[in-house]
């Protein structure tokens, strides 16, 4: 008697890219389309927040500047305060540079760059932990205001084929 064989279908990972550029959609969707994830696209906030419910994806990729100076972040803001998104992790997608740190609190260094004369004026500071992989941004609202989200990990622009894939894949396999 034979004992039957357990068969495993893998659902397609879905990848959520919000952008504003079609030159980065289309490079971000052909390298990720080409290792077998399905890619959803949104061109804004409120597009990206609709395809979100309405597509459930397993990632998300945010371009930061896109109708404002700060969008990016303020979808990624809404993805950690909305339960409906809160198990949906997200990558940030910049040419902005990333601040390297070994501090346990990245939200910590991110403070202490800001007391620094030659960082205080910057409006926006991404920080990473390359020890534990910690990652979270610090940016200045038009209003003043100073907001703190942590992150997942980012994506530097121009795009890199093998190291989008390393993030994407470190997020959801």
């Amino acid at each position: 008697m034979s004992t039957p064989k357990k068969i495993e279908i893998m659902k397609t990972k879905k990848v959520l890219l919000v952008d504003d550029d079609v030159d980065v959609i289309t490079a971000v969707k052909a390298i990720l389309t080409k290792a077998g994830y399905e890619v959803i696209e949104a061109v804004n906030k409120k597009e990206g927040v609709e395809k979100l419910r309405s597509e459930k994806p397993d990632l998300a990729i945010l371009d930061v500047m896109m109708t404002t100076h700060y969008e990016g972040f303020e979808l990624a803001q809404e993805i950690l305060a909305n339960p409906e998104f809160k198990n949906v992790p997200f990558l940030i997608q910049s040419s902005i540079d990333i601040l390297v740190t070994t501090k346990a609190s990245v939200q910590e260094m991110a403070r202490e760059f800001r007391k620094d004369p030659s960082f205080k004026d910057l409006q926006v500071l991404l920080v990473h932990n390359i020890v534990d992989g910690g990652a979270g941004v610090d940016y200045r609202a038009e209003d003043g205001t100073s907001h703190w989200f942590p992150v997942r990990g980012f994506i530097r622009k121009p795009v890199d084929g093998a190291k989008i894939l390393e993030e994407v894949k470190k997020h959801i396999g």
